[in-house]
């Protein structure tokens, strides 16, 4: 079971967030749904995608980041100067990244952008956070880490500063990052923003990176992640106020991906088709809870 929209097409959400008693003790995921855009065309249409997003009644706006991608697709834009202008654009929709690579950013930036973010959406932030690809392009080109291992272990300990930036004060000293401050204003939301972490299925390390946080995002290896391959990976782990963010197969029915554990489900598109970005903007002007 699914749960429906409102008559104001707001999506009906429970305290929790995302389940919702049924009345006989058994609880159900409350669907959202949210568009991953890649923001490797013009400004103005990112911001349109989004706009256009939230009137059809998507639930959540999110933005890929990379500072290279593809030696064929090489316009890219950075997603935090966007998302403050989406931010002014809409009223309603959850904002963030899927997913920032933490190893190449300071977590004392992280926290000033999303908490800057949190205040310019009056409390709709969410950070999504990863390893990051391509390697060498996207890494080891620009002077960053190149080692997925290494980028882990920065990960893991950028997640630790970043909370404690949040939350504030802190004094840390660790092997990749040393910070001592209390950076203010706090960010809207409390404690903090959500912090869902990425991880390509089948590798369980991400899965219990994630538990420690707010979320998972499950991302497959080469293609779509299917219903199935959702619950086999997630064995039992999707569980009432965690969230568990899917890509969105074309064609298969949402309650298929609720019964599966999912509490989000993410449409996204590959940016190397010409013309995919109308094709993209085209696609999201529909009701995602009308399919």
């Amino acid at each position: 079971m699914v749960a429906q929209r409102d008559r104001t097409g707001q999506p009906v959400k429970s305290a929790a967030g995302q389940h919702m008693a049924v009345g006989d003790g058994r609880y159900v995921a409350v669907m959202r749904y949210a568009v991953n855009i890649p923001p490797f065309t013009d400004v103005a249409r990112v911001v349109a995608i989004a706009r256009d997003a939230e009137e059809a009644g998507w639930d959540g706006v999110f933005l890929w980041d990379h500072v290279q991608w593809s030696k064929e697709r090489p316009d890219v834009h950075d997603p935090w100067v966007l998302l403050g202008a989406i931010a002014q654009v809409t009223d309603r929709v959850s904002l963030g990244t899927l997913v920032t690579p933490l190893s190449r950013r300071r977590p004392t930036m992280v926290a000033k952008q999303l908490t800057s973010l949190d205040h310019l959406s009056a409390g709709r932030a969410v950070l999504g956070v990863g390893l990051g690809a391509p390697d060498d392009l996207d890494f080891g080109d620009l002077g960053d880490e190149a080692d997925g291992r290494a980028r882990a272990a920065m990960l893991d300990e950028c997640l630790g500063v970043l909370d404690g930036l949040l939350r504030g004060p802190i004094a840390h000293a660790g092997d990749h990052y040393q910070v001592t401050a209390d950076l203010l204003p706090r960010p809207v939301q409390q404690p903090r923003p959500p912090i869902w972490v990425a991880g390509v299925v089948p590798n369980r390390r991400p899965l219990a990176r994630a538990r420690r946080w707010d979320g998972v995002v499950p991302i497959g290896a080469g293609e779509l992640l299917t219903p199935d391959g959702l619950a086999g990976y997630l064995d039992g782990e999707g569980r009432q106020g965690w969230d568990v963010v899917a890509p969105w197969a074309p064609g298969v029915p949402a309650d298929e991906y609720a019964d599966a554990g999912a509490t989000w489900l993410v449409e996204s598109t590959w940016p190397a088709t010409p013309g995919w970005e109308q094709e993209f903007h085209d696609r999201i002007r529909r009701d995602p809870a009308a399919d």
